[in-house]
């Protein structure tokens, strides 16, 4: 298994999984570029959380991206992980039109069973990135909430060394190897992308 060392930019991460994956090296930039660029207009109130959802959702549909079925290193676990939670985010998201209306019961169970079973698929893979991380790479904490059933639930992992690497899940097997590998540190932080995780929709 590849640890990582060094700092690990956008370059770095398409080389790897264009030799590990044979995914179109071309595809692969687009997709990271675009990713990254859209989190930057986020961060700086070009858009909004709806719009980045809608963004991400259209990117992925539009290089017909696909998930790969086993990992064997940081950076392809990486992609799984934007693959799924673009997907969860934008079902959970589309669920939430449909929320409060009777007549439209149906379409919003189907949505969030997508959703969540989108997020299911987004933790496997979580808890299999964390074969790639150590305490040294990388630490993990709670995080600030404003809703108070996250609150205490909620939990951040940032890899030092790799750009726009921050990744969250409220599951406890990942929180327990997190634990193991003493990556976990037991504290409540202001995420590093508070903006975002904060945006109630």
């Amino acid at each position: 298994m590849r640890r990582i060392k060094g700092w690990l930019d956008l370059k770095s991460i398409v080389r790897m999984l264009f030799f590990d994956m044979n995914i179109p090296t071309k595809q692969l930039e687009v997709f990271f570029k675009k990713r990254n660029d859209l989190i930057s207009e986020l961060s700086q109130g070009k858009i909004d959380k709806i719009s980045f959802l809608e963004k991400n959702y259209e990117l992925i549909q539009n290089l017909n991206m696909k998930p790969l079925l086993n990992i064997s290193s940081l950076e392809e676990g990486m992609y799984n992980y934007q693959y799924y939670n673009i997907l969860a985010k934008f079902f959970k998201q589309k669920s939430q039109l449909y929320s409060n209306n009777k007549k439209k019961q149906k379409k919003y169970n189907e949505n969030l069973m997508k959703s969540n079973n989108y997020y299911a698929e987004k933790d496997k893979y979580l808890f299999r990135m964390i074969d790639f991380l150590d305490k040294d790479s990388s630490e993990a904490y709670f995080i600030d909430m404003n809703s108070k059933r996250l609150n205490s639930s909620l939990f951040e992992i940032v890899v030092k060394d790799v750009e726009f690497a921050i990744f969250h899940s409220m599951n406890e097997k990942i929180l327990e190897k997190l634990n193991e590998k003493n990556i976990f540190i037991n504290e409540t932080r202001i995420s590093k992308i508070d903006d975002y995780v904060n945006t109630n929709i």
